[in-house]
């Protein structure tokens, strides 16, 4: 479990709070989307979970570990990967292989290929294992990106809008990844602006001016789905059709949130 209590925080040299008295916990399995305008502090709360920024006020603890102890930093570390937005500036080497072996040196040969054969099959990117990163698409090179990080077998997933720069092909791709580690138990946390990757969350919770406003649960989506649009994020299509359909006595239970899902739930009701 990942448990943020009473954390605030601003930047060197500013006099306001980026958050303030954040209070929230992500369960085991569990996947969070959290959500909110530019500058509302999402992103920093995943560097602050991953110890890429200091925590000085309020206390996150990894299963039970308090980050702000230098004793549980390896321990946290080899517990958490996290996935920025731009693979680019988050990729070393130039060949696959090594990039997605970078972390694993203390670890013997055969282990590290077997790990890296493993997590490239999981974002099916196995055939590519051999290539240089300069040949992919940016996609692709996020899916790369993922691939080092579960080749490190981390509990928790910590991505950090993974899919805003990149085309709606590569991003129904990441999407396809993020439900599978979902399945497989990953602990995840999307860092997120883009509606859809609501949809994939278990919960999802709304910041504005660094403080939680509101938090919705999947199974409340389409009843709530207004608030996403009182603190200005945008509602995804298919939470707009499900509530025009409630409101003409069309109820229809949704587990997946997507079309193909709703196409074969109305298919039903005819």
């Amino acid at each position: 479990m990942i448990k943020v209590e009473n954390v605030s925080f601003k930047y060197k040299g500013s006099q306001k709070n980026v958050l303030t008295d954040l209070n929230f916990e992500v369960a085991d399995g569990e996947m969070v989307a959290i959500v909110g305008q530019n500058g509302s502090g999402k992103s920093t709360i995943g560097k602050l979970i991953s110890g890429i920024l200091k925590l000085k006020h309020g206390s996150i603890k990894i299963d039970n570990l308090d980050i702000s102890k230098k004793e549980n930093y390896s321990l946290i570390n080899e517990k958490i990967g996290i996935v920025f937005q731009n693979p680019e500036n988050q990729i070393i080497f130039n060949n696959i292989y090594d990039e997605a072996s970078f972390g694993l040196k203390d670890l013997a040969d055969n282990e590290i290929k077997t790990r890296i054969d493993d997590a490239l099959k999981q974002v099916e990117m196995e055939q590519f294992k051999d290539s240089d990163l300069y040949t992919l698409s940016l996609g692709q090179k996020q899916r790369i990106v993922i691939a080092e990080v579960l080749a490190k077998n981390p509990k928790y997933i910590i991505l950090d809008e993974p899919t805003t720069m990149i085309d709606s092909q590569g991003k129904e791709a990441i999407y396809k990844i993020i439900k599978k580690l979902k399945s497989e138990g990953y602990t995840i946390i999307c860092i997120t602006n883009l509606a859809d990757e609501i949809l994939l969350a278990d919960r999802t919770i709304i910041l504005e001016d660094g403080k939680i406003v509101s938090e919705i649960k999947r199974e409340d989506l389409v009843e709530k789905s207004d608030i996403l649009e009182k603190f200005n994020i945008h509602k995804p299509i298919l939470l707009t059709i499900l509530s025009e359909l409630s409101k003409n006595g069309i109820e229809l239970d949704i587990k997946d949130f997507s079309v193909n899902e709703l196409v074969d739930k109305l298919k039903g009701k005819m």
